[in-house]
């Protein structure tokens, strides 16, 4: 079977009983949000997250535990000034994700710059998957369905809680992607790798009950799923770091180089490798960066939480 023909499960019948339909109704207004006209897009997200700053005090106050985290440097009106760009991008990219499943790219497909493909050539030429890293960027989804004009790339997600949002974002997606799995489904996903594949995945957020190690992550210790260490081991696949940001209207795609000697016998030492590679993205972009998760929650033995008790 070629990695184009790899597909997920068929899409089951969308949810349509009476306690789905404000998400319904919620989920028609993205619709309708995702075909206004793009810089009317980007003004409209500012102004939401301008508006999710002033309100989502439990967001704001993790997002200010993260960057005094990992900017130490940073003055405090420096960093500030990321936290009130970090929810205005991150309003940016609700708008985005809207428009990425159900709307159309070609205002960004003109001006779109992807870098590195070259690098690809050896893998393919051998045969072998390519697991591409990313981090939880709110330019993912975009840069994602960017990405797929030029990849046949899968990609692996949590599933939504909501039934109907799980539903309409997976069918979204699968208007780009070759295939899409959750976290969960596993031997799909490395038997996608195996056969020569493309997929896509982001391996930095706390993945409670997985296996997980604690690496450096901007110096600080952070709970990290070993699953890209797994994968290499498993089915062979390179791995390349995936940079992907927005520069005002336009978006700037760059494969990095396989890295070198990948996997090793150590998962915590791989685990870090790829914690630095998602470093050096945010530092590329720091304000793009989803910031409002708690990615420092679980600690190392003998270590508290530094998120506060509402956060």
């Amino acid at each position: 079977m070629s990695a184009a023909s790899v597909s997920s499960p068929a899409l089951a019948p969308p949810p349509l009983g009476p306690r789905h339909w404000p998400m319904w109704l919620a989920l028609g207004a993205m619709c309708l949000a995702a075909r206004l006209p793009w810089p009317l897009q980007r003004l409209l997200g500012r102004g939401i997250g301008a508006l999710a700053l002033r309100v989502a005090g439990d967001r704001r106050r993790a997002t200010q535990t993260n960057l005094a985290l990992c900017f130490p440097e940073k003055s405090e009106a420096e960093r500030s000034a990321l936290l009130r760009d970090s929810f205005h991008d991150l309003g940016i990219g609700l708008l985005e994700f809207a428009r990425a499943w159900w709307g159309t790219v070609t205002p960004m497909r003109r001006t779109v710059r992807i870098e590195g493909l070259e690098l690809l050539d050896a893998v393919r030429a051998q045969g072998r998957g390519v697991l591409l890293i990313s981090g939880h960027f709110m330019t993912l989804e975009m840069c994602g369905r960017l990405m797929c004009d030029h990849l046949p790339l899968a990609g692996m997600y949590r599933r939504h809680r909501s039934p109907v949002l799980e539903w309409a974002v997976k069918r979204g997606r699968l208007r780009y992607a070759t295939a899409m799995f959750t976290n969960e489904e596993i031997r799909p996903a490395m038997r996608h790798l195996k056969q020569g594949g493309f997929l896509w995945y982001a391996p930095d957020q706390d993945m409670r009950g997985k296996d997980t190690v604690f690496a450096p992550f901007f110096g600080v210790p952070a709970a990290t799923i070993t699953a890209t260490h797994q994968f290499a081991r498993l089915s062979g696949c390179a791995v390349v770091p995936f940079f992907h940001r927005r520069e005002g209207a336009d978006y700037v795609l760059r494969l990095g180089a396989p890295l070198a000697d990948f996997p090793s016998a150590d998962a915590t030492a791989d685990s870090a490798r790829v914690n630095a590679a998602i470093e050096a993205m945010v530092r590329e972009a720091p304000s793009q960066y989803l910031w409002i998760h708690r990615r420092f929650k679980r600690r190392p033995p003998g270590q508290a939480s530094p998120y506060q008790a509402g956060d």
